[in-house]
């Protein structure tokens, strides 16, 4: 279709654009507490660890060793109040115990008015991939007509590109919506 290379690295911003949007998605629903015990959900509690806002997965071993359990094996045995206190004053809702080398988290089960919040909560972070992929995906056009206006390529061209943008976008709104199904049946499961 194109014999210009410019024209393929539209192509190529605009999947690196919707990649993006998509890896964001997943890091926000994979921080939502579902009723299990995922180490995920700590990805987003950050500790001073020496001067350095530091994710705990990178100063600990987080694990779950059962659903409603999640354990943390500080490397650092000195930074065992900084955590706790980080875990105390996130959004979670959690309340660590220690027992000086360990800290246990025990997630309880959500009621059924939570998870409902819980599924409105990632359903509103679908919509919002949408949108940015949505706007990506106008940007790109926006381009396209750029060189149509600057007689770069023909109408027929931009038809074709029109096509293919969608087509690119229609693959990743799919994954979005495959991963909000998926999320939602782990949040409404009891």
């Amino acid at each position: 279709m194109f014999n210009n290379e410019e024209d393929k690295t539209f192509y190529e911003g605009l999947k690196n654009h919707l990649e993006g949007n998509y890896q964001h998605f997943l890091t926000e629903i994979n921080a939502v507490r579902a009723g299990r015990a995922n180490p995920r959900m700590l990805d987003k509690i950050m500790v001073d660890y020496y001067g350095t806002m530091t994710p705990i997965s990178r100063m600990a071993n987080v694990s779950a060793p059962d659903p409603r359990t999640i354990l943390i094996s500080l490397w650092d045995i000195s930074m065992l109040r900084e955590v706790l206190k980080a875990i105390q004053t996130s959004d979670l809702g959690l309340n660590p115990s220690d027992d000086g080398k360990v800290i246990k988290l025990y997630v309880p089960a959500p009621t059924e008015e939570r998870r409902l919040e819980l599924v409105k909560m990632v359903k509103k972070f679908a919509e919002d991939a949408r949108i940015n992929m949505r706007n990506g995906r106008r940007e790109t056009l926006d381009l396209f007509k750029d060189l149509k206006k600057q007689s770069k390529i023909t109408e027929d061209d931009l038809a074709l590109a029109e096509k293919e943008v969608q087509k690119i976008l229609n693959s990743y709104t799919d994954r979005v919506d495959k991963a909000l199904e998926q999320k939602e049946k782990e949040i409404m499961e009891v």
